[in-house]
C-alpha cells in the first residue's frame, strides 16, 4: 500500500475536523439545549414567549437580548436564584445563552398601555406605581421601568403584563437577598422600602395594566 500523499492527508484532517455551525436560538426554546439538563423554555414560558400568568411563569418575548443573557449568567453564578432556572441555566452553554437570548428578543410582545398619570394617580397605588414616595426614597416604577411599565433597555425589564405573582415574588427575593444582581443596588433598597401591602398592591397593578389605562 501506497503511504498516503500530503495533500490526502489534509484532506481528511478538514474531514475529520468539527465543522462550527450556528446555534439556534428557536431549538432551544422549544426543544433544549445540548444537555439534557436544558429543557425547552416553553414548557414553562408558553410556545409564544409571553408567559404562563396562572403559574406565575413570566413573559419573555421581546425582553432586551442583553437583559435575558444578564439573567441566566446571574442565575448560573447564583446572584439571582430559582429552583427550576438555576440548574436550567448551568446546563446552558455561553453560545446557547446568546442564541436563546437572542431568539425570545425577537418575538413580539404585546405593548405596554398608555397610562395618563394626571388622570389616573389618584389612589395611593398607582401614586406609588407612577410616582413613587421620595419620602422614603421610593422611585414610581415607571421613571425606571418606562412609560407604563414597557421596560427600559437592559437593565429596566417590562413589568406591565407580567404575572402578579411573579411580580411578588421578585420584590421578595430582592427584600430577602436571594436576588442580589443589580449592579446599583436600586432595587433592593426600593423593595425593603415597600411594605408587604404595597408590594401586592403594585404587582396587582403592573399585571392588570388595561384596567388602569386612562380616558381620553
Amino acid at each position: 500500500m501506497k503511504p498516503l500523499s500530503r495533500v490526502a492527508i489534509g484532506s481528511l484532517l478538514i474531514l475529520a475536523w468539527p465543522t462550527a455551525h450556528a446555534v439556534d436560538g428557536q431549538k432551544i426554546f422549544t426543544q433544549g439545549g445540548q444537555n439534557p439538563a436544558a429543557v425547552a423554555c416553553l414548557g414553562c414560558h408558553g410556545p409564544d414567549g409571553k408567559g404562563i400568568a396562572a403559574a406565575g411563569f413570566p413573559r419573555l418575548a421581546g425582553l432586551s437580548a442583553g437583559y435575558l443573557s444578564k439573567q441566566l449568567s446571574d442565575f448560573r453564578k447564583g446572584s439571582r436564584k430559582q429552583a427550576v432556572m438555576e440548574p436550567l441555566a448551568k446546563a446552558l452553554d455561553e453560545e446557547e445563552i446568546k442564541a436563546v437570548s437572542a431568539y425570545l428578543a425577537s418575538l413580539p410582545a404585546d405593548p405596554a398601555p398608555n397610562l395618563r398619570r394626571q388622570q389616573i394617580a389618584k389612589d395611593p397605588v398607582s401614586r406609588l406605581a407612577l410616582y413613587g414616595d421620595w419620602n422614603r426614597q421610593i422611585p414610581g416604577c415607571v421613571q425606571c421601568h418606562g412609560p407604563g411599565g414597557g421596560g427600559v433597555g437592559e437593565h429596566f425589564p417590562p413589568l406591565a403584563g407580567q404575572p402578579a405573582s411573579y411580580l411578588v415574588a421578585q420584590l421578595n427575593a430582592w427584600r430577602d437577598g436571594s436576588r442580589s444582581n443589580d449592579p446599583n443596588q436600586l432595587m433592593v433598597g426600593v423593595a425593603k422600602a415597600m411594605t408587604d401591602d404595597e408590594v401586592k398592591a403594585v404587582a396587582a397593578f403592573f399585571a392588570q395594566p388595561v384596567s388602569q389605562e386612562g380616558q381620553p
